[in-house]
């Protein structure tokens, strides 16, 4: 079904309301009031935000009401598209659309990169907005990452606009820039898409489809991707983790695991396609690899006991990139910290990609769907190098992990499932795990 495209200078005149006033959501509000429009505020949240200057109305106390008698809901990304409230707010006649969406038809798409993926987006947006910096363009780095491009305080004194989509956010796009790109592809956040692991595919690759979409620069190693090769572009450039074998430049990242090798590769050939000459001269892209610093929560050593580390990649939220994580360790003994919010996702998968593993590992299940992750694996795994261990917290995690790594193996937590069970986020998660390190007597990095 065709999308309705709508941009930010379209909505000045009309009734407006958004929905959803996390970061996003105020992006809209500040870019709403700089058309002059003062927009309905409705949120999930009982205690929404009181620091707006507006009134904000919750769903079950005037809200749907409310965006009901709007033209256009502005929606946060992570309101289900499927979900009650939007399906109300259409069958009443109102559009509903994403910040992102509004913005990027007015944009100058040649100048614009989409990068999407279950995992890895993030780290291969990171990577091209740091290469561009570094031959001198001035780079935007923003969408599911930073800052949303229709911010007014981010400004339109950019050389190009290098853009992270989630799933969510595909769902809000009208059109697709000429070059996008996939770094991977494997079930996850499926409440959201309405459980169903085809909606999500569907969903998530849309980004890559749309009208105005050229070339799609994807993960060759993804059996699921290539399996789904009729939801990408037009075209189709398929890029492998052992691509250019003498490419030492992407030894300049400084990032561990073959997995991140493909993200580095990824991001180069999709800058190519959008011609820009330096990702094309093997001498400028290792001139300008230099200095990249990485991201937090991803594949980072946060300390050490001993010739033990510590290596937080707690935003690996599904199996896909915990195996990768472990893969990035071919050699060490590795105890890998899983476990966090039940999201009813198969965790046999797990146990059959620890299968070939020769080196020990020691599995380490956390609260609160440890039980679950155990049970999957454990009938999956069969791998006489996987021992299972279950612990009733993260800083108990942690002190079991530290003792069976000595003398000089690896405390990994990559813990395949969000945090938001227990912790605030995932930087709340982070910081739980350096702290039970030092508690132990782990030294930072």
């Amino acid at each position: 079904m065709p999308r309705p495209t709508l941009r930010w200078a379209d909505l000045p005149g009309r009734r407006v309301g958004i929905y959803g006033l996390g970061v996003e959501g105020r992006a809209s509000l500040a870019a709403c009031r700089a058309l002059g429009i003062e927009p309905i505020l409705v949120d999930d949240n009982p205690n929404a935000e009181t620091d707006l200057d507006a009134r904000v109305l919750t769903i079950g106390d005037g809200g749907l009401d409310a965006l009901r008698a709007c033209e256009v809901v502005i929606k946060s990304p992570g309101i289900s598209r499927y979900g009650e409230a939007v399906h109300a707010l259409q069958a009443a006649g109102a559009t509903t659309v994403g910040g992102l969406g509004l913005w990027l038809p007015s944009a100058d798409l040649a100048r614009v990169l989409v990068i999407t993926g279950t995992k890895g987006k993030s780290t291969t947006t990171a990577i091209a907005g740091h290469l561009l910096s570094r031959w001198g363009y001035r780079a935007f780095v923003g969408g599911n990452i930073g800052r949303p491009p229709f911010d007014p305080a981010v400004g339109d004194e950019y050389d190009y606009w290098v853009i992270e989509v989630s799933s969510y956010q595909a769902t809000d796009l009208p059109v697709s820039p000429p070059v996008t790109a996939v770094t991977s592809l494997n079930p996850d956040h499926l409440p959201w898409h309405a459980d169903d692991v085809e909606t999500y595919y569907r969903d998530k690759l849309s980004a890559t489809s749309q009208p105005g979409a050229r070339i799609t620069v994807a993960n060759g190693d993804s059996p699921l991707l290539r399996a789904h090769r009729a939801m990408l572009g037009p075209e189709v450039e398929w890029v492998h983790a052992d691509d250019e074998p003498d490419a030492r430049w992407v030894d300049g990242l400084g990032l561990i695991g073959a997995h991140n090798r493909r993200n580095a590769l990824i991001a180069r050939h999709a800058l190519s396609e959008m011609g820009i000459q330096e990702a094309s001269d093997d001498a400028a892209i290792a001139t300008a690899a230099a200095g990249f610093a990485g991201l937090p929560h991803r594949l980072q050593v946060v300390g050490r006991r001993g010739d033990v580390i510590f290596v937080d990649d707690n935003l690996s939220t599904n199996v896909l990139p915990a195996l990768a994580a472990v893969d990035a360790f071919p050699d060490r003994r590795v105890a890998l910290l899983v476990g966090g919010q039940s999201r009813g996702i198969d965790y046999a998968p797990l146990g059959v990609g620890l299968r070939t593993r020769t080196a020990p590992l020691l599995l380490v299940t956390m609260p609160t769907n440890g039980p679950e992750i155990h049970a999957q694996v454990d009938a999956a795994a069969s791998a006489s190098a996987v021992t299972i261990a279950d612990a009733d917290s993260l800083a108990e995690a942690v002190r079991l992990a530290a003792d069976w790594a000595a003398p000089d193996g690896v405390v990994l937590l990559s813990p395949a499932a969000p945090s938001f069970d227990l912790f605030h986020d995932y930087r709340a998660r982070g910081a739980a795990f350096t702290d039970a390190m030092r508690t132990i007597g782990g030294t930072p990095s």
